[in-house]
């Protein structure tokens, strides 16, 4: 009889602090992911700042200027080397190559070459287009 009573008690525990284990190691995982989380924003955080430091220097937001803008001081002359060496297949206007220099080129330069290929009308050998 004391054996049962012993075992239903135990049982008895088993049910009730089971489930109260399984969440208290569950919201130790969450707290574990959370606090690697903030851990990551933190740097994140830190990386900005330095970044807004260095735009607080006058000489780093010259260097961008020169950079990302082709900014230049008074009496300077800015050159730019636009395709040193261009391949067969962008002189001929086709290939990956073509699509590749179109996506670096300026938007007034695609323009520019729409205009061109628009004035040059229909290409030899074609039929002219119906009116």
């Amino acid at each position: 009889m004391r054996v049962v009573v012993l075992a239903s008690i135990a049982v008895l525990l088993a049910i009730t602090l089971v489930p109260t284990l399984r969440s208290y190691l569950h919201q130790q995982g969450k707290i574990e992911s959370l606090r690697h989380q903030v851990a990551q924003q933190e740097a994140g955080v830190a990386d900005l700042q330095k970044e807004q430091a260095r735009w607080n220097d006058d000489a780093y937001v010259m260097q961008q200027a020169r950079e990302r803008l082709k900014f230049v001081k008074v009496g300077e002359k800015s050159y730019t080397v636009i395709d040193p060496k261009p391949d067969a297949k962008s002189l001929r206007g086709g290939g990956a190559a073509a699509e590749r220099s179109a996506s670096t080129r300026s938007w007034y330069a695609q323009l520019w070459d729409s205009v061109q290929v628009a004035d040059a009308g229909p290409a030899e050998g074609r039929a002219p287009a119906a009116k």
